[in-house]
């Protein structure tokens, strides 16, 4: 399946899941009702996927992205009145910090607001 087609589903997860659940409640809440919705799916979901920090090449820890989809989509969740730039360089540090490429940012406030990102390359000088 093609990168737009999984980011369909998975923005079409997204909202079944905002309009059964409606605003409001924790993002943990929001993370395991999306994983609900993804098992109905041909995709393959994976949560708290863990993204290794390097400094100078030595690993210093740990983030975990919300929701790994079929090793090629990262999808962060936020339970917020608006999505930031803090929110979106979230989601990029994460791409940068991996070989993924795309990225979705889904915040179910009181409407389901979403952002995708993409791994920018910068060339060497």
């Amino acid at each position: 399946m093609d990168i737009n087609r999984i980011t369909e589903v998975v923005i079409a997860c997204a909202f079944r899941v905002h309009n059964t659940l409606g605003a409001g409640f924790l993002e943990k809440v929001y993370e395991k009702a999306m994983m609900i919705e993804l098992e109905s799916t041909d995709l393959l979901a994976k949560p708290q996927f863990p993204v290794p920090v390097f400094y100078k090449g030595i690993k210093i820890g740990d983030y975990y992205a919300d929701i790994l989809i079929n090793d090629c989509l990262i999808v962060e969740l936020k339970t917020v009145e608006n999505i930031t730039v803090a929110h979106e360089k979230q989601l990029i540090n994460y791409l940068a910090a991996t070989n993924i490429e795309n990225g979705l940012l889904i915040n179910f406030g009181t409407s389901v607001q979403i952002k995708r990102k993409f791994k920018t390359y910068r060339p060497k000088s």
